[in-house]
């Protein structure tokens, strides 16, 4: 896969060349579906468009979990909307490192929708802040609808019944509190997928909330043969397969449902500790 990351400094560049990227701000909250709108129109970088967690990246909750992924077509629809096609760079932000939930809107459009520049802004916004890029206020410009029509890639995911059933590597980018079962803060139970591993999304990130580098990535994320990534809702779980991606090393499939898909049946085993 291309390069995944881009640095403040190089996204002010690109914004100035030939053929300037579509950026996309994916700042949210859970628990407020409206929060992300309203910081975006609190202060953007320029010219970017908001690009909602609930709305756009996800399908209502129920079976499939709090942020099932969208049907394909309905997300197609969405990335022509913005006047996204292969031809236009794209490059997508959030205020938490990329863990809410710019590393969920790579994933779907470069993993799962094929498309093939996607960058996410390394730091987000408060990197742009610090590398002097100014803040715009105003309404959404709407760009001219793009015709694309992606091929999905739903091999990059798992259904909870080939989770259970199969033999992945689960690697969990929940908090170590939320993986043992000491906490749990929005799912009706508590604890684990059995043999998964606990890999935070935010351990991949520095003090500074950038990523870490390619080679500490590669020493400590989990190795297998092959792996599924999942947290509680499959929005952190990207930010694990980006970081995995950083690494150089192969993407795990993305199980979308996670922990609240999986809690939804009670005959699923759970474990703690």
């Amino acid at each position: 896969m291309s390069q995944v990351l881009i640095t403040a400094a190089e996204l002010a560049a690109s914004q100035q060349g030939r053929n300037p990227p579509r950026v996309l701000d994916c700042r949210a909250r859970l628990g407020d579906n409206a929060a992300g709108h309203r910081l975006w129109e609190a202060g953007h970088v320029p010219g970017s468009l908001h690009l909602d967690l609930d709305r756009d990246l996800a399908a209502e909750p129920g079976a499939g979990g709090r942020h099932p992924l969208p049907p394909s077509d309905a997300f197609a629809d969405t990335l022509q909307r913005l006047g996204i096609s292969p031809a236009v760079p794209v490059v997508v932000l959030d205020d938490m490192g990329g863990q809410l939930a710019a590393a969920r809107a790579w994933w779907m459009l470069a993993v799962w929708a094929g498309h093939p520049d996607v960058r996410v802004l390394d730091g987000g916004l408060r990197a742009w802040q610090e590398e002097g890029g100014e803040l715009e206020l105003g309404q959404e410009v709407q760009p001219e609808p793009s015709r694309w029509q992606p091929s999905f890639d739903d091999s990059a995911c798992m259904s909870a019944d080939e989770v259970f059933s199969g033999r992945e590597l689960k690697v969990d980018a929940r908090s170590e509190e939320r993986f043992r079962g000491e906490a749990e803060p929005i799912d009706p139970v508590a604890g684990h997928i059995p043999g998964a591993v606990c890999r935070p999304s935010a351990a991949n990130l520095t003090e500074a909330g950038r990523f870490k580098a390619s080679e500490t990535l590669d020493a400590e994320l989990p190795r297998g043969e092959a792996i599924v990534a999942y947290c509680g809702s499959g929005v952190t779980a990207c930010h694990n397969i980006l970081a995995y991606a950083i690494a150089g090393r192969p993407m795990p499939r993305l199980f979308p449902g996670s922990w609240s898909e999986w809690v939804r049946d009670p005959s699923r085993p759970v474990a703690r500790g």
